[in-house]
């Protein structure tokens, strides 16, 4: 049999022929990988892409927060960064963070040692490389407003130092290339009373699990928000709370929430999402945009519905589609490392602790365009 995982060269870090990934990811649904590797370090993942045949599927994923993996799997080869890529380090007023790292992590690394500026990442269920690639942000402040400079591995394994023109950071979106992969970033922090740090960390904890199902299994914000308005206002408005399709709900505490109930596949909650589409669109006329990540092939007996575009035309017809997610098994790259001396940060550093818990919304009755991210 000519499988893949036996034509890939040869790596340090681990290589698993059909994982399981839909299952790690925070909603705990969807296919299974082809190929898995899990680099050991930045030299492991730079050979490894290097010897890479260019025409193999590259998939780049973080901690599965912000991700739904179609039930058909993905094809190729996924890369997973893990801990030899969670390194956090206080160089003065910066933080030198590797990829792998979880935002909250970050945040609360910084707030230990009297720095600010980053307290929103304790609201951000992600890593840092996720949140490089989307822009991530929450509780007024993005990515953008704190970055200095990230370094990426591009697909031949080459070391690229990007700096924030490059970055290009918008709403939810980088202009990186998206088959490059981030290994590392630097944030930018302030400096004042921890104290004060400490207590904005624990503000956005307590607005997270006041508005957010923190305990569910949810891949947080499922929409972006559209100019001028919020995704979850207008979901609630379209009369979606509670909606069910399969195994999939909206959430009743937070509407721009989708939550796996216990037996969902990775296609009730596409449709789920659509349908809630079709009808915000219906209401008023705004297309939402998706800002969970799907990735993958459909399973053919399984098929999610096909993605809804808008049926009406005309002026109240408010067209805001987006490229995420538009092609099923493209490559979705972080960013990547050089080799540093960056220490590892705690034990739940890397890109494979999962937890299940929300990414930031908006607090209960305040909508606001940094909803979320994963």
């Amino acid at each position: 049999m000519n499988r893949l995982i036996d034509q890939l060269p040869p790596a340090r870090g681990p290589l698993t022929a059909n994982a399981p990934i839909g299952k790690q990811t925070w909603f705990g649904a969807g296919g299974a990988a082809e190929a898995l590797f899990r680099p050991a370090d930045v030299t492991d993942l730079a050979e490894f892409l290097a010897a890479l045949p260019p025409q193999v599927p590259l998939t780049v994923i973080g901690v599965g927060s912000n991700l739904l993996v179609r039930d058909g799997g993905i094809p190729g080869v996924v890369v997973r960064l893990g801990r030899g890529f969670a390194a956090i380090a206080i160089e003065g007023d910066e933080i030198r963070v590797g990829a792998a790292a979880l935002d909250r992590i970050v945040a609360f690394a910084a707030a230990e040692a009297g720095l600010g500026g980053v307290e929103f990442l304790s609201g951000v269920p992600g890593s840092v490389g996720g949140s490089l690639r989307m822009n991530a942000g929450a509780y007024g402040r993005e990515i953008k407003d704190v970055f200095v400079t990230a370094v990426a591995l591009d697909r031949t394994g080459r070391s690229q130092v990007v700096d924030s023109p490059a970055m290009g950071l918008s709403y939810r979106h980088s202009n990186v290339d998206r088959s490059w992969i981030f290994v590392e970033a630097r944030l930018r922090t302030v400096r004042g009373d921890r104290g004060a740090i400490i207590n904005r960390l624990n503000e956005i904890r307590a607005a997270r699990e006041a508005a957010q199902p923190v305990r569910a299994r949810t891949g947080g914000s499922t929409f972006k928000n559209p100019p001028g308005d919020s995704a979850w206002r207008l979901i609630d408005a379209a009369d979606c709370r509670g909606l069910v399709r399969g195994g999939a709900m909206v959430s009743q505490q937070h509407t721009n929430f989708l939550v796996n109930t216990g037996a969902a596949i990775a296609a009730d909650l596409e449709n789920l999402g659509e349908e809630v589409r079709r009808r915000v669109f219906d209401t008023s006329g705004i297309l939402l945009e998706w800002e969970i990540e799907r990735i993958g092939l459909p399973d053919q007996a399984k098929s999610p519905s096909p993605p809804f575009r808008g049926e009406r035309e005309g002026p109240t017809a408010q067209r805001w589609e987006g490229e995420v997610g538009r092609a099923a098994g493209r490559s979705f790259g972080f960013p990547p490392p050089h080799p540093s001396p960056l220490r590892p940060h705690g034990r739940r550093g890397g890109y494979s602790d999962l937890e299940i818990c929300a990414c930031p919304g908006a607090p209960a009755g305040m909508p606001t365009r940094n909803e979320g991210v994963r």
